[in-house]
């Protein structure tokens, strides 16, 4: 069946009460949806549209959450171990298909032992001292923009290391070049940057991003950046008008890129788009 069938068409507009929520509150996943897409940001936000996690986003939740139990367990002074991080790890890859089975294409072995492979380079070559104690881990936090004109700032921040160190965790395919990293990433960062500032009263001492690189001998790849600028938050503000401004318009434009259409579960829609 016709995913959009009981949907109305994109163009006649989207139903205005999920407009009006949507308008409320942002989020850095949101607005780097807006940046990439705005036809995809209207399958996934407005209409909302389910698709079942891919097999690169499953391994990708599944490093996370190990990662978050590591964090935790730091910051409450319980020893590493590397079995119980296993033992973590088997169990959450059996639970959370249990709702949602992957479809593995026979390869579900091979994924399973090179996710485990990136986890246990990570605890080996991590920069993270083991008895540093986090100053925040997987923290929800917002930040009332309402005196910029802009909505209410919603985020969850993987890390918060000790001085004030924001720390976010990525898995990727390919060795990433830190000047593309830090553009790429910008959007992301800047709005982490305003939530530890609205949080804390404090100014972030920078932010590091951690790469596992899944390759044939996974590696880590750690990338510094210096704290927020007031450019960059200018930017995130003249975004977030820009967010605003499309959905007062119904502005569902799509976006179409080799990279970015390849990838999107959503590419039979946007065909059909009218």
């Amino acid at each position: 069946m016709n995913a959009l069938a009981d949907a109305p068409p994109a163009q006649a507009g989207a139903p205005s009460a999920r407009i009006e929520e949507l308008k409320k509150t942002v989020s850095a996943s949101r607005l780097n949806c807006w940046q990439t897409c705005r036809l995809k940001f209207y399958f996934r936000y407005v209409l909302r549209i389910k698709r079942p996690k891919s097999a690169a986003l499953f391994i990708g939740s599944m490093v996370h959450l190990v990662l978050q139990q590591w964090n935790l367990a730091r910051w409450r002074n319980i020893p590493f171990k590397l079995d119980s991080m296993r033992g973590t790890f088997d169990t959450k890859w059996t639970e959370e298909q249990k709702e949602q089975p992957i479809d593995w294409e026979g390869e579900e072995p091979a994924e399973k032992q090179s996710s485990w492979g990136l986890l246990d380079m990570y605890f080996k070559q991590t920069p993270i001292p083991a008895d540093e104690k986090p100053e925040a881990v997987e923290v929800p936090v917002e930040a009332d923009l309402h005196r910029h004109g802009l909505p209410v700032l919603v985020g969850v921040m993987d890390l918060v290391r000790k001085g004030g160190k924001v720390v976010d965790f990525k898995t990727t395919g390919q060795t990433p070049n830190p000047e593309r990293t830090s553009h790429l990433n910008e959007t992301q960062l800047s709005c982490y940057g305003v939530l530890y500032r609205e949080a804390t009263a404090a100014r972030e001492s920078g932010f590091e991003l951690h790469s596992l690189v899944k390759l044939k001998a996974p590696k880590l790849v750690v990338t510094a950046l210096d704290p927020m600028t007031k450019q960059q938050e200018t930017r995130l503000f003249r975004i977030m008008d820009s967010y605003l401004n499309g959905l007062d318009r119904a502005d569902w434009i799509p976006s179409p890129s080799p990279m970015s259409c390849a990838c999107c579960e959503y590419f039979n829609e946007c065909r059909r788009w009218g």
